[in-house]
């Protein structure tokens, strides 16, 4: 398989209370502890948790077994946010990878010391706290 460049944009944040407005598509997620500010309505993020993918990434969220680890992330106060990058299933798992070796989220094993892939250069923009804007991971 050969080097490939790819272009996320991120979506969100999404609070734990709203993630029924989720994409139901196939995507790249980032869950954060973050804290709501009611007067701006806004977010505020402290700290990246995990990173994943899947082919529903609104389904997987509903039903992710590790909600409870990620909860224990959170401080008084805080509550997990979300966002979201459509990506097609065909660099899905790869592209997640590359992330995941590149910034190591405390709730994520895999791929934090192997990367499986030849060269994958990730372009971010949109809503991505806690991720570089650029990154390639992988050999030539």
């Amino acid at each position: 398989m050969a080097g490939i460049t790819v272009s996320l944009n991120f979506e969100g944040y999404w609070r734990e209370v709203y993630k029924e407005y989720v994409p139901a598509q196939s995507g790249i997620y980032c869950v954060y502890a973050c804290t709501f500010n009611q007067t701006e309505k806004s977010v505020s993020i402290r700290k990246l948790i995990y990173i994943g993918e899947s082919a529903d990434v609104r389904h997987r969220l509903a039903t992710h077994n590790k909600l409870d680890d990620w909860n224990r992330h959170l401080q008084r106060g805080e509550t997990l946010c979300y966002s979201v990058a459509t990506i097609p299933e065909s660099n899905r798992v790869r592209v997640e990878a590359a992330l995941i070796s590149k910034v190591t989220p405390p709730e994520n094993s895999e791929y934090t010391g192997d990367y499986p892939y030849l060269r994958t250069t990730v372009h971010l923009t949109g809503q991505h706290a806690g991720l570089p804007e650029s990154l390639s991971v992988g050999s030539l």
